[in-house]
């Protein structure tokens, strides 16, 4: 979640890392081509090696159920050998088996060695997010952009790259990624320093224990019906298209493009003007609808190449949401959670291409797009059935009781730091977040309350940020209950009568600038000070912002605080656009 912020304030660059952050990025970029890359060579594939389409699709099969298993124990893995040897481990993995399958003249050997690299995908992709921003100098913001960056690099790079070397040979693609990630391999063992293991391991059991709750495994069901359709059309469509290895990259680019931007700049704005339920609902209805367009227009190659260019901008909400839907209703640690879900889901994608091609060898090519879009719209359902628990967790606020657990929360919270103080007579609320300034604010908007008379508020913003599977902190949890214990100290020490409170929210930052506006109302605020972002403007726009949502829900006024300056008051617009409650 974003700290609070206010317009206009510069942001440290991104881009200005450490040689290990740019070695495992650039395997990240690589690592995230994997799936689109062999799309455009799905057909060369079956002419050249003799193989009916249902046999190449045990590309994907192979490749998603290693993944899949694998998901259960690279956590576990991980917290005993430690993020760099995971890391490294992974990397070499996939050298070997992507430049194995290069060799291959065999598709039963191609999907053994696809095997191979599902599973050095999964023990990188694992770790990669933690070492980048364990590594990173510009910030956790700075780590979170990179990531993305690389993200969506390589999910519109990966079909595009795939389609030029395919155009040359089918073996063109695996021999390109054995010595891309080859590269990234050399760097990441020189570059990267080793990794601190956690103080406790996971226990290999905890991914499928934490299956039993019924809000994980309900969200991992949906998600598997979504899977089914998805991989459907990403193991299929390439043959009604009738293109060669170079066109099919170019339509798979512009699908992997919309992905990109859809899941990091559109969903974050949908899901705080909706929440989350409503747009997941209505977009796996629109989905459902473009695999049925797929279906009915199979026999038209524009048709599928036009629906499967547009499947990209629902494919890339759907991809975000899903991801905070599953850590907002976890009652267990993010990545166990992380890990069940990865399993479940990607079970799905995996049987979903072998199943289609047994349909469409018994059949004909539309029915395995039209069980695909009644899969999706299956898992509409599925996901109805735990609806209220999932608004339930999005709008959760649970202030006044004392936070007595070690425990993380798992939802949405804004819980006091000790027990609950009497009435306070319209206080200043303060919100604050991990910053290098947090004391120069906290003295700043103390100077406002005695200006006012009025008792403090000091509201500590934790931020969960969500990317693919992944959910990560901006700081520990624990450490954050003792900056704000000290940030109450010392308050208190100077004269001010002051409480705290703890603010988190998983992903979806605009609803915790609703949760922190309802209760500067219920408390009958005089005031909401709030200091500068260290994410900048372009990250505020993505995220959907903590600070719209707070002036737009809030009855009392939203000031920016500076150290040394006269608070100034915020508007809408000072963010460029109109925003009312």
């Amino acid at each position: 979640m974003t700290a609070p912020h206010a317009p206009h304030e510069p942001l440290a660059s991104p881009f200005r890392q450490p040689r290990a952050v740019w070695a495992v990025a650039f395997a990240c970029v690589i690592s995230f081509m994997g799936i689109g890359l062999v799309d455009p060579i799905l057909p060369a594939l079956a002419h050249d090696l003799r193989a009916t389409p249902s046999q190449v699709s045990l590309l994907f099969t192979s490749y998603l159920i290693v993944t899949a298993v694998a998901m259960l124990v690279v956590g576990p893995i991980s917290s005993r050998i430690g993020a760099k040897r995971t890391l490294v481990l992974g990397l070499m993995i996939i050298v070997v088996f992507s430049a194995l399958a290069g060799t291959s003249g065999t598709i039963n050997g191609i999907v053994g060695f696809r095997a191979g690299w599902g599973l050095g995908n999964a023990l990188f992709i694992a770790t990669s997010l933690a070492v980048i921003v364990s590594s990173a100098t510009g910030g956790f913001a700075g780590a979170i952009i990179l990531y993305e960056a690389a993200l969506g690099l390589g999910i519109a790079v990966g079909p595009l790259l795939g389609g030029e070397l395919g155009s040359i040979s089918w073996r063109g693609p695996f021999f390109g990624v054995a010595v891309l990630m080859g590269i990234a391999l050399v760097a990441t063992m020189l570059f990267v320093p080793s990794q601190p293991k956690p103080a406790r391991p996971t226990p290999f059991s905890a991914p499928l224990r934490a299956l039993r709750h019924r809000g994980l495994l309900t969200m991992g069901l949906a998600a598997l019906l979504y899977n089914w359709g998805f991989f459907t059309m990403l193991g299929y469509a390439p043959y009604p298209m009738e293109l060669n290895a170079h066109r099919l990259g170019l339509v798979f680019f512009g699908w992997g493009l919309l992905v990109a931007i859809f899941s990091v700049f559109v969903a974050p704005r949908m899901q705080g003007r909706f929440g989350t339920a409503p747009v997941l609902y209505a977009n796996l209805a629109a989905l459902s609808v473009v695999l049925a367009v797929i279906a009915v227009g199979v026999d038209t190659p524009s048709v599928v190449i036009t629906a499967v260019v547009v499947s990209g901008a629902f494919i890339g909400i759907n991809n975000t949401l899903t991801t905070q839907a599953v850590m907002l209703v976890s009652p267990v640690e993010r990545p166990v959670a992380s890990s069940a879900y990865g399993f479940v889901r990607f079970i799905g994608g995996g049987l979903a291409p072998y199943a289609a091609g047994k349909l469409a060898d018994h059949y004909d090519l539309s029915v395995p797009f039209f069980v695909g879009a009644g899969a999706i719209a299956l898992a509409i359902i599925v996901l109805a059935t735990g609806h209220q628990l999932l608004a339930a967790a999005e709008s959760g606020q649970s202030a006044g009781e004392p936070i007595t657990s070690t425990e993380e929360p798992v939802e949405p919270t804004l819980v006091r730091l000790d027990a609950t103080p009497g009435r306070q007579h319209r206080p200043v609320v303060i919100a604050i977040a991990a910053a290098e300034d947090a004391r120069d604010l906290v003295a700043a908007a103390a100077e406002l309350a005695r200006m006012t008379g009025s008792p403090i508020e000091l509201v500590h913003v934790h931020e969960t940020t969500i990317v693919e599977e992944f959910a990560i902190d901006a700081a520990d949890w624990g450490w954050e209950r003792q900056a704000l214990r000290r940030h109450i100290d010392w308050l208190t020490q100077h004269g001010s009568t002051a409480s705290g409170l703890l603010l988190h929210s998983v992903g979806d930052h605009a609803a915790a600038g609703r949760v922190l506006a309802r209760h500067a109302n219920n408390v009958d605020a005089r005031t909401v000070a709030i200091g500068n972002s260290p994410h900048g403007a372009a990250v505020q726009f993505a995220e959907g912002s903590l600070t719209h949502a707070l002036i737009a829900s809030a009855r009392c006024p939203v000031v920016h605080l500076r150290p040394g300056t006269t608070a100034r008051e915020l508007t809408a617009d000072d963010f460029g656009e109109s925003i009312r409650p």
